[in-house]
């Protein structure tokens, strides 16, 4: 099987990388200066076990590799925000035997929130979810850093929206050869669920930076709280934080790499490059989303969802807000 890696950031450069390491056949698919990057140099990938680069074949469209390969897997792996244009351009393509990527190739959601396996469903037949767990951080191009030990990542994978079959266990066993725990579940949307309700942080992180006031820490707290509600209401199950640190265990820990400070998650990530977009409305704005349609109001994450927008579009920097600032405006509403 032949991993094409649809954005390769943070996770996509991480699981591409170590795939790459394990002897797998690895496509990155990257665009801008980290397509450059990755043409000229290679990507570097730095882990607790040393720093490697690999270099395997780079495109920046799907044009660029021809004909797919029946034995093809797309991991989708850009932002939810850059899922749309991305699904569209790979469907289409024509894959050997006289079908498309959307007939008959699996595409893997690798992603936060819970929207782009929707998205990905009406375009495509064979769609799996990958809920992440993966202490991963891109900044720089041609460069990603990986800080989980012994192992990479946990990746829970399954087939959209439920179910197993062997596609998901082979994908499954090549990952587990490289560094990287993948347990198959029927229920793989529950663990996104989970991680969805974890990743509500992310805009306060983004805004404020590193979580360690307490007031940041009780903003947390309630845009969580409202995210609970909201799923309840719904009926929607979601894996608990007890459940997710038992299956993790020690397996996957975060240590700090020498030289590469972790400055944050995704959404900092995203303020600190400028790219102009952040995934808020997928993060907090699902919860925003599922509230209104149950009549449960979320106020805090309706706040975090329009602040954490109006800094990617105005390419304010990453950590520049004031916790009191934040608090007064999500009182304010």
């Amino acid at each position: 099987m032949r991993y094409i890696m649809i954005g390769a950031g943070a996770i996509g450069g991480s699981v591409g990388g170590r795939l790459a390491e394990a002897g797998h056949e690895v496509v990155l698919v990257a665009r801008g200066a980290h397509l450059e990057a990755l043409r000229e140099r290679g990507l570097t990938l730095r882990t607790p076990d040393g720093t490697r680069t690999h270099r395997p074949p780079v495109v920046q469209d799907p044009a660029d590799l021809g004909e797919l390969r029946a034995d093809d897997v797309l991991v989708l792996a850009v932002k939810t925000q850059d899922a749309e244009a991305a699904l569209d351009a790979w469907a289409v393509r024509p894959v050997a035997g006289g079908t498309t990527a959307a007939e008959a190739l699996p595409l893997v959601c690798a992603q936060n929130g819970v929207e782009s396996e929707r998205m990905a469903l009406r375009r495509f037949r064979h769609v799996y979810g990958m809920c992440v767990y993966l202490p991963a951080t891109y900044v720089e191009p041609g460069t990603v850093s990986a800080a989980g030990a012994p192992h990479t990542g946990m990746l829970h994978l399954g087939r959209y929206p439920a179910g197993t079959d062997d596609t998901a266990r082979r994908v499954a066993a090549d990952l587990e050869s490289a560094k990287l725990l993948a347990p198959v579940v029927e229920d793989v949307m529950r663990w996104k669920y989970g991680k969805l309700l974890g990743n509500l942080a992310n805009a306060v992180e983004a805004l404020t930076g590193p979580l360690t006031d307490e007031d940041a820490r009780a903003l947390v707290r309630r845009a969580r709280a409202e995210g609970e509600a909201v799923l309840a209401a719904a009926g929607i199950d979601a894996v608990g934080e007890q459940e997710q640190r038992e299956t993790r265990g020690e397996r996957v820990v975060l240590e700090p790499l020498p030289g590469v400070p972790r400055g944050g998650g995704s959404s900092w990530q995203s303020l600190s490059r400028g790219t102009g977009t952040i995934e808020a409305d997928y993060l907090n704005g699902e919860i925003a989303l599922l509230g209104r349609l149950h009549g449960v109001p979320t106020p805090v994450n309706d706040v975090l969802r329009r602040l954490a927008n109006a800094f990617a579009r105005e390419r304010r920097e990453a950590g520049s807000m004031a916790v009191g600032e934040l608090v007064a405006l999500v009182e304010k509403g």
